[in-house]
């Protein structure tokens, strides 16, 4: 993949608006969408995009060609194609490329007029965030960011439940697989829980304590994180891709209740005065048990977006909350740069 991502200036890419809707489906207008990326998640992407009634898939980009052909080609016959080409024909852009040509294809996308959806995190950097979001706001495009769990049972669940947490404890950890080792376990699987804590506590991040180490890449294989609110809120984070099991919990302890769900089993416990079967000999508490089914989260993410660009809906998962996400990660990033400092001047680890 010697090839480059973009390879024009704004001055060499169509100018022409969006709004130029494709066929019309069922539903009426349709979505002209490109994905740029024909990696694990542009795949998935395209076939989602592929069987919507809402969208049409006009091209895929990547500097592997051949692979852009053959993800095209399961998707229903869509070309592989050059990123200026790419543009010229869609309305809106998908961006699953690796998270470090985030920035640039989404830049080029808003600066010719396309809605963005782009895979998290939203940028490499806190500034490259902000002009996203400026370029966003400048031009009334939609620039949806890809959290997925916003579009979860379990994350409605949860919020429905527990809305002012004194503390939270998430797990999410999974054996090795090269995939996503082009970022650290913090942008890669921790960012997930960052993200859902976040949306619900309402209070900004007044510290971070972390630590973790790369075992199996060049960036950090398994990092433990524990973020303290101004409210006087603290979440303990942990993620791993190194472990010899697949794990994501989550805990929450607040007056409301405590809650425990299991994202894997797909249950949840709540402990609580307002919900469930009493609890003999407790007091007036009462235990709520609640289970779901899989739910799939990336073609309610695409409805979400869709319906931004076509009906002018709100942005559930917009550039402010994909900054939220990505500054909670570069503070965890960080802390464990400090703690390792740290480590290493008291002779506790060597030297780097």
């Amino acid at each position: 993949m010697g090839l480059s991502w973009t390879s024009k200036r704004r001055s060499d890419v169509g100018q022409e608006g969006p709004g130029r809707a494709g066929q019309e489906g069922p539903g009426g207008a349709r979505l002209r969408i490109g994905v740029a990326g024909a990696g694990h998640f542009g795949r998935f992407h395209a076939l989602k995009v592929a069987g919507s009634d809402r969208s049409e898939l006009v091209g895929i980009h990547d500097p592997d060609q051949a692979r852009a052909a053959l993800v095209g080609r399961e998707a229903g016959g869509a070309p592989a194609l050059g990123f200026e080409a790419l543009l010229a024909a869609c309305d809106a852009v998908i961006v699953a490329a690796p998270a470090e040509h985030h920035f640039a294809l989404a830049q080029a996308a808003l600066l010719a007029g396309r809605h963005v959806l782009i895979e998290k995190p939203i940028a490499s950097t806190l500034e490259q965030a902000d002009r996203l979001a400026a370029l966003a706001a400048e031009t009334g495009l939609v620039l949806q960011v890809g959290h997925l769990l916003r579009y979860s049972a379990e994350h409605a669940a949860i919020t429905a439940r527990i809305s002012r947490p004194l503390y939270i404890e998430a797990t999410r950890i999974a054996p090795f697989k090269p995939r996503g080792t082009d970022v650290s376990v913090i942008l890669d699987l921790m960012i997930h829980d960052l993200d859902l804590v976040l949306a619900i506590v309402d209070s900004p991040i007044e510290s971070v304590d972390a630590l973790g180490a790369a075992v199996s890449s060049p960036h950090e294989d398994i990092a433990n994180a524990r973020v303290r609110f101004a409210n006087g809120c603290v979440a303990a984070i942990t993620a791993s891709r190194i472990s010899l099991k697949t794990e994501r919990r989550m805990r929450l302890f607040s007056e409301e209740g405590y809650l425990s769900a299991d994202f894997v089993a797909r249950e949840l416990t709540m402990i609580g005065r307002e919900r469930g079967l009493p609890l003999p000999g407790t007091g007036g508490f009462r235990r709520e048990a609640v289970s779901w089914q899989e739910s799939d989260t990336l073609a309610a993410e695409h409805a979400a977006f869709c319906a931004a660009c076509l009906d002018g809906a709100p942005v559930l998962v917009d550039a402010a909350a994909g900054r939220r996400a990505l500054a909670a990660a570069l503070a965890v990033t960080d802390g464990i740069a400090e703690a390792r400092a740290r480590m290493e001047r008291s002779g506790l680890i060597g030297r780097s």
